[in-house]
This record gives C-alpha cells, structure tokens and sequence, in this order.
C-alpha cells in the first residue's frame, strides 16, 4: 500500500474495541488492516487470520466480483454510504455459514492514502422479524379478505346453499389456524347444541348431531351462556370432570369456542379442536375466531328474521284457513238458521232457562244442556255464547253422532300429515279453530269411548293431542255440552264415562219440551213465518184462530224442529196471504208422509178439511181458510182423490 499507514496502536483500535458493531478498515484494494474483537466475534476468525488479507475472505464467492467494482467506484468518489439495506448482502463466517448484513462505509484519508472504515451489522434477527412480521400481516390479509369474502357470500345465498358456505368457511378457518375440526352449533332454549355443521380434517370423527349440552357439557354451557369465550389447550384446564370426559369422548385435545348472541341472547357457538395433538390458542387466534364468529351471527340472525317471516307467514296461513272454516260454519248455519239467531219464547219454562243463561254466561264454566231432540239447545248454546266475552269469536259446532267414529277424534284434536291412511296434509282440529272462543259439542252421549277419555283430558289440563304428534299444544276453549240421552243411566250401563259426566255436568240446564211451553207456539209460529217469507218470497197477514188453537193442542214428539217443519209445508203450499197450518195427526203418521209436492198438497189440504169438519162453504170453511174458490178447492178435491169419509162409504154402499 502506498501513502500513509494507519496508527493501529495509539489512534484507531480502542475507538473500534468500543464499538458494539462489528469494524473493519480496509485500504484502498480492499486489504484488510485493522479489526476489531466484535468482527472477530461475529465471522469467527482470529484477528492473524484476517489482518493482512482481502475483505473478499469475509464474503461469498457470488458477491466478489460485484464487491470489487463498488470498491473502484468508492476510490473514485469516496462518500459515506450504506449497503445492504434491501437484505441482497451477506457475510460469510468462517466455518462457510453466510447471514445477512449490512454495512456502513465511511472514507478515511491519512496523507495522501485512501482507507475505508467499515462497520458491519448482522440484520440476520431483523430480516427474522421481518419477514415474521410481513408473513403475519400477509396472513391478516388473507384473513381479512377471507371474511370478507364469506361475508359477502352470505348475504344472497339461497337458504339451500347457505350450509355448504359455512361448512366451506369453516373448513377455510381450520387450515388458516390449524385446527382438525370446525362446528357451526346453534344453541336452543333447552341449551342443546343443534343443527350442526361441522368441517374435519380426514380421519377426524365429526361430532354428533344434538347435543344435550346441560347434562353433557354443564361447565361449558354455562359458560357460554354468559358470554364467554371458552379456550384450553388440554384437558387438564378443564375445571368439570363431566365437562373433562366429555370432550375427551369426542377425542378433543385442544378448543376454542366462541359465543354467538343476538340482542344479548346466546343463540349459538362457533368452535374449533384439535385431535392430533395438542396446542395452544395466541390472543391472534382468539381475535380472528371473535371476529369470524360476527360474520356466522349474520348467518343465524338472517335464519332468525328468516325462521320469524316464515312463522308469521304460516300464522296468517293459519288465521286465513280458520277464517274460512269459521265463515263455513258461518254460511252453514245461516243457511240453517235463515236469521234465526235468538231465543224466542215467553213462557215461564224459557224464561227460567235464559235466567240460567245470564248467570252463566259470563263465566267460562262447562255448560250442559239436556233435553229431547229438537228443543233448541243448540240455540241455547249461541246465547250463551254471544253473552259470554267470547262473543268476538266464531262458536264452533259439532255433532258428534254425525261425525263417524273413525274420524271424531281427529275432527276434534286435528292431524298431522301422515297420521293415517289418506291424511295428505295436517288438518286443525275444532278445538284449536275454538280456541279462545267456544265449542259445542252436541249428541255429547253419543262420543265414542276413547275420545271421551281425550275430551276428558281437555277438560282436566286444557291441552289437546293431534293424531299422529305426542307434542300438546294448549288450548283457551270454553266447553258446551247437549245430550238428548240419559247420561246418569248411559254411566249405569258402562257407555259413558263417569268422571266425563261429572266434568261435563258442572252447571246443567234443562231445555224444556215444546209441550211444557205451549204458550210460546204462536210465537214461534209467527217467527217461521218471517223466516221463510223471506226465503219463499210470501207475504203472510193472518193465522187462522182454529189452526193455532190446534197446533197448540198438539204433543209435538218432534218439538220445535218438528213445528218449524209443519210451518215450513204450509208455507210451501200457501196460495192466500191468510196462512192454515194443519196439526200433524200423529209422529208415526208423519214419519210415513211423502215428501212429493202433491202428496204433501193433499195432507195439508185433508188437514184443513178435518179441521174444519169437511165444510167447504161459508166464512171459516176450508176454502175461505185455503184462500180458494169453494169450486177451485172441490176441483182440486177430486183431483187430488180427497172426499169426506162418510159420503165415500155411502158411495160404495150404492155401488150394484
């Protein structure tokens, strides 16, 4: 080296030892000159192995040649400068290992000669963090555009597909974090773990499908219950020894689970295992896991609003199908009644009927009506009813000996799809269409057996069954009860149920036959009348005084049904605005009556003449009763085969 030589006694070398840094000084062609004890440190060589040689000795071969081009650059323009910054430049130790340097070059001059100073740091742990921090911020971003991604795929998904999306996602997360098994639970009011989703590694068992978490997982539940994140690495930090076998049962070693809540209610868990091995869960971890568990609360929030859109949905299905069965019986019974909607009657034995009546009414006591067929008690029932503070609602009817056997009990209790041959779809019973309204339950005596014994169960826990589902369902039904029969002596035969009867007879009323409340005939008479005025388009003035005075005279096995029907005929045949109704001579007679329109002309016009002792003539005879003729009636007469008993005997007396 030619010019000056550097002082390494006295100037350089203790300012070098002080320094935590690796030096060198080089002349001019890159021969070694001084060095200090960390350089010495940091290669691995002694001082005598260096001082004298070429720095090349401290690189690798690649570098060399790119190394002596930067040193004829450097003697050219000497300038302070740093290389290696960007990680392209390394050391080379002694035993051959490289690592990463970089190193800082200072120009130094003594006289006339060109020295480098040159301070050597191995960045080999910062490239380490780096490259740990860069892969840890590539990873975040991969995690971030991962639940993005799954984010956005949830909000359109059909609900078909919406299984296989977190089944894909949970799978994604494993691998992301590691683990062999993901599950997607949803968590019931009974806290059982259900409907779950789960993605596992191969040759990892997935865990099974409900899972009654409060028996089997009671530590965990309660847990996450309250919010909490659940996390162990093994099975020993598992506080619960049922909770510890449990989770060894399904072969977990290591879990993370995370709540899931909707408006401060836990409606599901996101969590993560380990089967193969054990591990441990970084704050990292535990946040990327909370943040993806937001991303699957969308998923059971949507199935929420979905489930809730669904329920209404099915709710105004089933209010619009009871509101057409109701306007069915609606339109039947108008049909039935023809606007005959309220009791009609002054006698003492109606009168005390309707004060039972107004005692009850507003109670939602079981009611029983008993009396003989054709008396009215369903009409009796619709006035409690439309007293009661159920009157808002539809009263639903029933009559029980009209309804087969085979089908009572699901006309009553309803079916589920399926129950029995030919049950197409589920079908609600009377008593959820009365519920909270009124059912009446007419020809009760006639109930088969085994019904009783549900109806009776109504009555004591006030849930019903459908046929073919174990699960009850409540019902809010007010109970009214009609029997023609003798229940007392239906118990005494072993037919009807005896705890049935006492449930049923908790207030019984007696609707009085049509003979006991005579008085009420005319009454009736005169509300027929309006009744089918209406429906036939007949004005009616008058009643003739002999035809009332005979229809109250009558016994009426039928009762009123068996009134309205004569009503009904003389109706039907009704010709004048002054109405004749004949009495029926006898039940059995008029059980054989045709229903033919001449036939029935031909009884009504033989009544009116047996009532008026066959005279024809004058004020007050058949044909001034029939609004006839006295030629039109004997006209009709012969037509029609009728003659007074007597002459037709003394006809066939004078017969040759």
């Amino acid at each position: 080296m030619t010019g000056s030589s550097v002082d390494t006694s006295g100037l350089f070398q203790p300012a070098m030892e002080a320094s935590p840094t690796a030096v060198l000084i080089a002349d001019a062609a890159g021969t070694i000159v001084l060095v200090n004890r960390e350089l010495e440190r940091q290669f691995g060589y002694a001082r005598e192995e260096l001082l004298g040689h070429s720095v090349d000795r401290l690189l690798p071969e690649s570098l060399r040649s790119l190394h002596a081009a930067h040193r004829t650059k450097f003697a050219h323009t000497p300038e302070a400068r740093r290389m290696g910054a960007g990680g392209a430049l390394f050391g080379v130790r002694k035993d051959g290992s490289q690592f990463a340097v970089e190193v800082g070059l200072n120009p130094m001059r003594t006289g006339d000669a060109l020295f480098v100073l040159a301070s050597i740091v191995d960045i080999t742990e910062r490239r380490r963090l780096e490259d740990a921090h860069r892969a840890a911020l590539e990873e975040q971003l991969d995690f971030e555009r991962f639940v993005a991604e799954l984010s956005f795929q949830f909000i359109n998904l059909p609900d078909g597909e919406v299984a296989d999306a977190i089944r894909n996602g949970l799978g994604r997360m494993c691998r992301l974090i590691g683990a062999d098994r993901g599950t997607f639970y949803r968590i019931d009011p009974e806290s059982v773990f259900v409907d779950p989703i789960s993605w596992t590694a191969p040759g990892v068992p997935p865990l099974q499908a409900d899972v009654p978490a409060k028996t089997v997982f009671p530590w965990a539940i309660q847990r996450v219950r309250a919010g909490e994140v659940i996390a162990f690495s093994t099975l020993a930090d598992i506080p619960a020894d049922i909770d510890r076998a449990s989770y060894h049962a399904t072969g977990t070693k290591s879990s993370l689970m995370v709540p899931l809540s909707v408006d401060a209610q836990v409606i599901g868990t996101l969590g993560f295992d380990t089967v193969l091995g054990e591990r441990t869960w970084s704050p990292e971890v535990r946040h990327r896991l909370t943040v993806m568990g937001g991303v699957f609360l969308q998923v059971l929030a949507r199935q929420r609003r979905d489930e809730a859109v669904r329920a209404a949905a099915r709710e105004v299905q089933r209010l619009k199908d009871q509101l057409q069965v109701e306007n069915v019986y609606l339109r039947r019974e108008e049909r039935e009644r023809l606007g005959l909607t309220r009791v009609v009657g002054q006698s003492t034995a109606v009168q005390r009927v309707l004060n039972q009546i107004q005692q009850v009414a507003l109670t939602d006591s079981t009611v029983l009506l008993l009396g003989e067929t054709g008396t009215g008690k369903e009409l009796f029932a619709t006035q409690i009813h439309e007293l009661s503070a159920r009157h808002g609602r539809t009263m639903v009817r029933v009559n029980c000996a009209a309804i087969p056997p085979t089908l009572i009990e699901s006309e009553l209790f309803g079916r589920e799809k399926g129950a029995f041959t030919g049950a197409l779809a589920r079908q609600e019973g009377r008593f959820e269409l009365a519920h909270h309204s009124t059912i009446f339950l007419d020809e009760i005596g006639d109930l088969p057996p085994d019904v009783q014994v549900k109806l009776l169960r109504v009555l004591e826990e006030r849930t019903i069954e459908r046929l073919g589902s174990p699960r009850p369902i409540a019902v809010d039904t007010r109970i009214i009860a009609a029997t023609h029969r003798n229940l007392e002596q239906r118990v005494a035969e072993g037919t009807f149920r005896e705890d049935l009867y006492y449930r049923l007879n908790v207030f019984p009323i007696h609707v009085p036959p049509l003979r006991e409340r005579v008085e009420d005939i005319p009454l009736l008479v005169w509300r027929f009348i309006e009744e089918f005025s209406k429906a036939f388009a007949k004005r009616i003035d008058s009643i003739d005084r002999d035809t009332l005075s005979g229809l109250q005279h009558y016994t009426w096995p039928g009762n009123i049904r068996e009134l309205r029907n004569v009503v009904e005929r003389a109706m039907i045949v009704s010709t004048s605005r002054r109405l004749t109704i004949a009495a029926p001579r006898s039940s059995a007679a008029a059980g054989r009556r045709s229903a033919k329109l001449a036939d029935i002309e031909k009884e009504h016009i033989r009544g009116v003449l047996e009532s008026t002792r066959w005279r024809i003539r004058g004020t007050g005879g058949a044909a001034d009763r029939l609004g006839l003729k006295p030629t039109t009636l004997e006209t009709r007469m012969a037509k029609l085969g009728l003659t007074r008993p007597g002459h037709a005997q003394s006809a066939q007396h004078r017969l040759p």
